[in-house]
C-alpha cells in the first residue's frame, strides 16, 4: 500500500458515505483490530501454558508422593503430545471452514476439565491416561489462533501479532513459576499442594472457554465493533492477498502437505520443540539440583529465562516484520540458544553463571517462534495453509513427547543431566540448519502482498 496520502469514500450501513484520509483508516483499523482480539487471546494463551507446563512445578512433589520415577515423570509429561497430535490439522481446518469462535471455546473448556482431573490421579497409568487427554483436548488451539490471524491481519503486520499473542508463552512462565511455587505450599482438605496447583490452574481454562464464545468474532465480516470504512479496508486486503497468492500459485490441501517447505518447516519446528520443552520442563528439577533451594525458590529462578525471552520476540518480530526477512531472523535464535545451553552445562558448578546462561538460552529461543508462524503463512492461503500449519505444530509438538522424555531417560541412566542437555543442544542446531534450508520464496517477500 502506498504511503502518499489518499481518501476513500465508502458506504455505511445507513446509506450514507464518510470520506476519511486512506492512511488513517489503515491505521485506525490496524489498531483496533489489535486491541480487540490480541488482548483475549494473549489472555487465554497465558491459561494455556499454565495448564500444559505446570507438570514441571508438580514434579517437585508428585514423584515423592506417588512413588513416580524420573522416567515416569518425564513420559508422563511427553505423553501430552501425543494426544496433542491427534487433532492438530482437524482442529486447523475446523477454524478456516467452520468457526474460531466455537472451536476455541471447545478446547477451553475441555482442556480446563481435564486439567482439574489430573488433581486426583494416584497411579502412573492413571498419570500418562489423563496427561494424553489433557493433550487430545487443547490439540488446535496454537495453530487454529495462527489461522484466526490470517483472517484480521495482512501478512505485513502477521509476525508482530503472532509476537504479541506468542508473549504470553514466556510471560506465562514468569507468572506461572512463583504461583506455582505458592500454591505447592498449600495444604487444603487434606490434598497436597501439588494437586491444588492443578485444580486452581484448571478452572479459568474452562470460564474463559464460555467468554469466548460471545466475545471472539469469526471474521472482519461479521464485526459489528469495526466500523464499514476500517471493515471494508481489512476484507480488501485480505482478499488481495488471497489472489495474489492464487496467481502465484494454489495449493490443494494433499499438495500443500508435501511440498519440500513444509515438510523443511515441520522437522525444524520438530527439532526446535524437542530443545525448548525438554529446557521448559525440567529446569527447576535442574535448578534443584543445583542450588537445592527451597521449592518457592526455584521457581523464581525457573522464571527468569522467560522475562528475557518476552523481551527478545517482541523486538525480533519487529525487526523480521521491518525487514521482512524470516529465515535468519528464525534461525539465529534457535543457534544462540543452543550455544547457550551448551555453556551452562560447561558451567554448573557455578550457580550464578549456569543461571545465566539458562536466561540467555531462553531468552534467544523465544525469538524464534513468531517469525517461524510468518513463513508457511507467506507462500500458502486458506485451507492449504491451516492444513499445513497443523501439520507442522503437530508434528513439531512430538519434539514435546521426545524432548522431556529423553531428558528423562538419559538423567536416570547417567545420573546426571549434562548428557541430557547436549543431546537438546545437538537438537536445536538442527533446527537452525533446517531452517536456513528452507526455500527463499517461503522466507523473504520482496513485495510483501
Amino acid at each position: 500500500m502506498s504511503s502518499t496520502p489518499m481518501r476513500l469514500d465508502v458506504h455505511s450501513t445507513n446509506g450514507s458515505s464518510s470520506t476519511l484520509p486512506g492512511g488513517e483508516i489503515v491505521r485506525r483499523a490496524r489498531h483496533r483490530i489489535a486491541r480487540r482480539l490480541l488482548p483475549f487471546l494473549f489472555l487465554l494463551y497465558v491459561i494455556a501454558f499454565l495448564d500444559r507446563m505446570n507438570v514441571g512445578a508438580a514434579a517437585l512433589q508428585m514423584p515423592r508422593d506417588l512413588g513416580f520415577s524420573e522416567g515416569v515423570i518425564g513420559f508422563g509429561a511427553g505423553i501430552f503430545f501425543l494426544g496433542y497430535f491427534l487433532l492438530e490439522i482437524p482442529g486447523a481446518l475446523i477454524v478456516e471452514r467452520w468457526s474460531a469462535r466455537l472451536w476455541i471455546a471447545r478446547i477451553m473448556i475441555s482442556w480446563g476439565l481435564m486439567t482439574v482431573l489430573m488433581a486426583f490421579i494416584q497411579t502412573a497409568h492413571q498419570f500418562y491416561l489423563v496427561r494424553f487427554l489433557v493433550g487430545a483436548a487443547e490439540a488446535g488451539f496454537f495453530p487454529g489462533v495462527i489461522v484466526y490471524l490470517t483472517h484480521w491481519f495482512r501478512y505485513q503486520d502477521r509476525a508482530k501479532a503472532v509476537a504479541f499473542f506468542y508473549a504470553a508463552n514466556p510471560l506465562s512462565y514468569v507468572i506461572g513459576s512463583p504461583l506455582a511455587g505458592l500454591l505447592l505450599g498449600l495444604s487444603w482438605l487434606g490434598l497436597r499442594g501439588w494437586r491444588w496447583l492443578f485444580i486452581i490452574e484448571g478452572i479459568p481454562a474452562v470460564a474463559l472457554g464460555l467468554i469466548t464464545i460471545w466475545y471472539l468474532t469469526d471474521r472482519p465480516e461479521q464485526a459489528r465493533w469495526l466500523p464499514e470504512e476500517e471493515k471494508s479496508w481489512i476484507i480488501s486486503e485480505l482478499q488481495q492477498e488471497k489472489e495474489a497468492k492464487r496467481r502465484h500459485r494454489s495449493f490443494q490441501v494433499w499438495e500443500a502437505l508435501r511440498h519440500r517447505d513444509v515438510i523443511l518447516l515441520t522437522l525444524c519446528y520438530f527439532c526446535a520443540m524437542t530443545g525448548s520443552y525438554g529446557i521448559a520442563f525440567w529446569l527447576p528439577t535442574i535448578l534443584k539440583r543445583l542450588s537445592g533451594k527451597s521449592d518457592f525458590k526455584v521457581t523464581l529462578l525457573a522464571a527468569l529465562p522467560y522475562v528475557a525471552a518476552f523481551i527478545t520476540q517482541q523486538v525480533n518480530g519487529w525487526h523480521s516484520d521491518r525487514t521482512q526477512e524470516r529465515r535468519w531472523h528464525a534461525a539465529l535464535p534457535v543457534f544462540v540458544c543452543g550455544i547457550a545451553l551448551a555453556l551452562a552445562v560447561l558451567s554448573r558448578a557455578n550457580l550464578a553463571l549456569s543461571v545465566g546462561w539458562f536466561v540467555v538460552a531462553g531468552g534467544a529461543f523465544y525469538g524464534f517462534q513468531p517469525v517461524f508462524w510468518a513463513v508457511p503463512t507467506r507462500f500458502l492461503s486458506e485451507s492449504a495453509a491451516a492444513a499445513s500449519i497443523g501439520l507442522i505444530n503437530s508434528v513439531g509438538n512430538l519434539g514435546g513427547f521426545v524432548g522431556p522424555m529423553v531428558m528423562g531417560y538419559l538423567a536416570s541412566r547417567t545420573h546426571s543431566f549434562s548428557a541430557a542437555l547436549l543431546y537438546l543442544v545437538a537438537s536445536l542446531f538442527a533446527s537452525g540448519i533446517l531452517m536456513l534450508a528452507v526455500g527463499k520464496q517461503a522466507g523473504r517477500s520482496e513485495n510483501p502482498v
